[in-house]
């Protein structure tokens, strides 16, 4: 058995348990799911073994790879004699210290510049994005180019006109397409020869082989561990994302006899495959394990009473060290025991508590106190729910009630321009930013400082007690609420933030934020959101009073709140327990690719 199979079978436990909680666009399988942290870095390991010469045996019968060169020079001498490519300016030679790696022998260091009859960056056409159109020729950009091929779903197009006049970044079957800037900087692909003709964006370097026999052992290369890192290190520019064209030439590549090229491609193609099919095992045990937690976590939330709650739960948590390993298992049953408290299927009820009914009397009685005293604005005349508008069945005792009748006047703050920096203290009065009001959490740090030549509100200061809800922003910021229990002072909330106040004398905060955030009265807010993109929705003020909250009596929001926080903080020990391992496994996973490649 090869060397790399063998570490593979070995160790299969860490490359498979290794998830990665990243989504990767760099490996030759899919870069659009989060892969397998371990499988990542065997594909990662398989192609430095590949370019250092130690993933197959050396045959002293090849020709050596000088000889090789010598052709490729030939060659190069002859499209610069016939006009068709422009001479090189002299390269340095490749000193000892540049080498970072010994070579087998047979191999010779070479920069990448030796082996091209081209390399240049594409252009924009004028005109820019305006000059794109539904057919013609495509117009590759950065997207476009994956390590695995070229992906063309959402290839652009431009006029064949346009083409003509960029003649000088035409692209050809068998070029290597190199990305030097952005977040796909060094992602590479081969042009497949069934491409006809096309043209690339400035983002894009066009790597032509002199040699069309060395173009796959030289993609290898180009996406391997050993430029891919170079990448990096090069890099110019404040964000350090962008590679010239001048400094790609410049990389050392590692070139074998040609004969052993085309037995690493070969083989790397066999172990990729295997990845693969280790890839798709791992992907469709997971799927399937997703599939019984959510199927078994419905039948938590299809409970009739606590009661058969608690037979269902008794039925998981016989299984529970089996189904619930995985973050995402973990998020599942905490949505789920979330919608099960609103629904009233996690706490018993108990007969001898208030009903909710006669809790309401008391709220509209302190209303109309606080009105009567000024303190609050009264309501407008609003419709009462009908049975149609109940999203489900609650608990006897319970009441549906619409958000406006249990809570204080709503209102939202001021948005003025502040300083970037955050405000650290009590003395200085900050705006809260909508990052401030994260679901049931309230984190007051995220603010800005008001500058001191413009005047603080007071009357938008967030007060403990306070309900903070997001009416305004990208489509997953917005209709989310929190409960302030407790904040320094000189805090302002913004205008994409409504701030309200439950009812005292019968209305927990935490419960209420776990109404807003969870079950049906999340779906309706959800489907109240209004814009023309996910970037920019909003909710108004009058939807948002006419939100539907289940209202249980007031002993029982506390015990529910109190239950809640307990299974939420047994689900957080457990998902921490879970990360802890992950990254165990990612650690495990690195030392064997570190020890394989020394």
């Amino acid at each position: 058995m090869n060397a790399i199979q063998q570490l593979l079978t070995d160790h299969i436990d860490i490359w498979t348990a290794a998830d990665s909680v990243k989504k990767s666009g760099r490996g030759r399988s899919s870069g659009n799911a989060a892969s397998v942290y371990g499988i990542r870095k065997l594909r990662e390991l398989i192609l430095e073994l590949a370019v250092r010469g130690k993933l197959l045996p050396q045959d002293p019968k090849d020709e050596p790879a000088r000889e090789l060169l010598k052709r490729i020079q030939v060659e190069k001498n002859k499209l610069i004699a016939e006009g068709k490519i422009k001479k090189d300016k002299p390269l340095a030679p490749i000193n000892g210290d540049e080498a970072p790696f010994d070579l087998a022998k047979g191999w010779e260091w070479v920069r990448l510049n030796e082996l091209l009859s081209k390399i240049g960056a594409g252009s924009t056409p004028l005109g820019g994005k305006q000059v794109y159109v539904n057919k013609g020729v495509p117009f590759l950009r950065s997207q476009n180019v994956w390590d695995e091929g070229l992906r063309l779903d959402d290839v652009a197009f431009i006029a064949p006109e346009t083409h003509h006049k960029m003649s000088g970044t035409r692209v050809c079957a068998g070029d290597l397409l190199f990305n030097i800037t952005g977040a796909s900087i060094g992602r590479c692909a081969i042009v497949p020869d069934s491409f006809e003709t096309g043209n690339v964006s400035q983002h894009v370097t066009i790597v032509r082989s002199t040699s069309k026999e060395i173009l796959r052992f030289l993609h290898l290369v180009l996406i391997s561990r050993h430029v891919q890192q170079t990448v990096m290190d090069v890099q110019v520019g404040v964000s350090r994302e962008g590679l010239s064209i001048g400094k790609l030439g410049q990389f050392i590549i590692p070139i074998p006899p040609l004969a052993e090229q085309h037995r690493i491609v070969a083989k790397v193609d066999e172990l990729m495959a295997l990845c693969d099919q280790l890839e798709t095992q791992h992907n469709n045990a997971a799927e399937a394990h997703e599939k019984l937690v959510s199927h078994l976590l419905a039948t938590l939330t299809q409970s009739q009473s606590a009661a058969d709650f608690s037979a269902n739960w008794q039925r998981i948590a016989a299984h529970f060290d089996t189904l619930f390993t995985t973050e995402a298992s973990i998020d599942a049953i905490k949505q789920t025991l979330l919608q099960l408290a609103v629904m009233g299927k996690l706490v018993p009820q108990d007969p001898k508590d208030e009903p909710a009914s006669e809790l309401l009397k008391r709220i509209q009685a302190e209303k109309a106190k606080l009105i009567a005293v000024g303190k609050i604005k009264k309501d407008k005349l609003l419709s009462p729910m009908t049975e149609e508008e109940k999203p489900f069945e609650i608990p006897m005792l319970w009441e549906w009630v619409r958000l406006f009748e249990v809570t204080t006047s709503m209102d939202s703050g001021w948005s003025p321009s502040c300083l970037d920096n955050c405000s650290p203290s009590d003395s200085v009065w900050g705006v809260l930013k909508t990052t401030a009001v994260q679901v049931m959490q309230y984190l007051e740090q995220e603010n800005k400082e008001l500058p001191g030549n413009l005047t603080p509100r007071p009357e938008a200061e967030a007060k403990a007690g306070d309900i903070l809800f997001t009416r305004a922003g990208p489509t997953n910021r917005v209709a989310i609420s929190c409960f302030v229990q407790d904040t320094r002072p000189r805090l302002m909330i913004s205008d994409k933030i409504i701030r309200f106040h439950p009812v005292d004398i019968g209305v927990d905060g935490k419960f209420m934020t776990l109404c807003l955030n969870t079950g049906a009265t999340a779906v309706y807010l959800e489907n109240a959101k209004s814009g023309m993109a996910a970037s920019q929705v909003n909710i108004s003020q009058e939807k948002l009073r006419l939100a539907p909250i289940p209202l249980p009596p007031l002993a029982m929001q506390h015990r529910i709140v109190s239950r809640v926080d307990e299974l939420m903080v047994l689900c957080d020990q457990l998902k921490i327990r879970i990360t802890d391992a992950n990254q165990l496994q990612q650690k495990l996973a690195d030392v064997l690719v570190e020890h394989a490649i020394s």
